[in-house]
């Protein structure tokens, strides 16, 4: 369940954005999908002009894209840890951004796992001094209420979908597009994507997520974004935290 929304013109501006907040020195934590994909690029261009910096990868996708870039990678267990450099910059993108209905750009909580990343994105963003969202308009809404991607073992999809009925939401199982049967995540895991309509309590609702047996992860960020990179036809809009 990919999202689509903005042009990739915008979602580039985004991505080169944050990509040139990076400082020399600095453990990266690269993330997954169209938009995190242009910081990538980016960070590899500077990679080859100089630039020191290693990446931790928050999925096979963005892995492969950093390698053929140029940009030396480590492990999260290497960057996190007793004597780890730990991670000092995360970038990665957005299904949807709740950006509050003031005028100005807000930094809120997001929902991901389009690409069905989350909980490895959700480990390596939680882990970095600072977390760079990046997105185009599209993304942005007063109050979330897209479908929450559920990552979840697969012998308790039926226990986990319960859970959620339970909390108000409809779960569905994500099929696979090109192959018969659902998808499955880097790590093994199935996903169920649920629908709570308006989210007014974020924070109650990835609390009663994270408490239900089953759940290995799921796609509410609260609290973890600290500024928002959005990428428009002309510019870039950034709110920091």
């Amino acid at each position: 369940m990919k999202t689509s929304g903005g042009s990739d013109a915008a979602k580039r501006r985004a991505g080169e954005s944050a990509a040139e907040t990076v400082d020399d020195g600095e453990v990266v934590g690269l993330g997954t999908g169209s938009t995190a994909a242009h910081a990538i690029r980016r960070l590899g261009d500077r990679v080859d002009a100089g630039l020191d910096v290693r990446g931790v990868a928050t999925s096979f996708a963005s892995r492969e894209l950093a390698v053929d870039c140029g940009i030396p990678l480590i492990d999260l267990d290497e960057a996190v840890g007793l004597d780890a450099p730990g991670i000092d910059r995360a970038i990665d993108g957005a299904d949807q951004i709740a950006v509050g209905r003031g005028d100005e750009p807000a930094v809120g909580p997001l929902i991901k796992g389009g690409g069905a990343a989350h909980a490895r994105e959700k480990l390596v963003d939680a882990a970095a001094d600072r977390f760079h969202v990046v997105a185009d308009p599209s993304k942005e809404a007063a109050v979330l209420d897209r479908s929450v991607p559920i990552a979840v073992l697969p012998d308790g999809r039926s226990a986990v979908a319960d859970a959620v009925r339970a909390a108000g939401g409809e779960p569905t199982l994500r099929l696979a597009e090109r192959k018969d049967g659902p998808v499955v995540t880097d790590d093994g895991q199935l996903v169920l994507d649920c629908a709570f309509g308006e989210i007014d309590a974020p924070e109650r609702l990835a609390a009663t997520l994270s408490a239900t047996p089953g759940v290995v992860e799921h796609g509410l960020f609260v609290g973890l974004a600290d500024a928002v990179h959005v990428g428009t036809e002309t510019e870039v809009r950034v709110a920091r935290r």
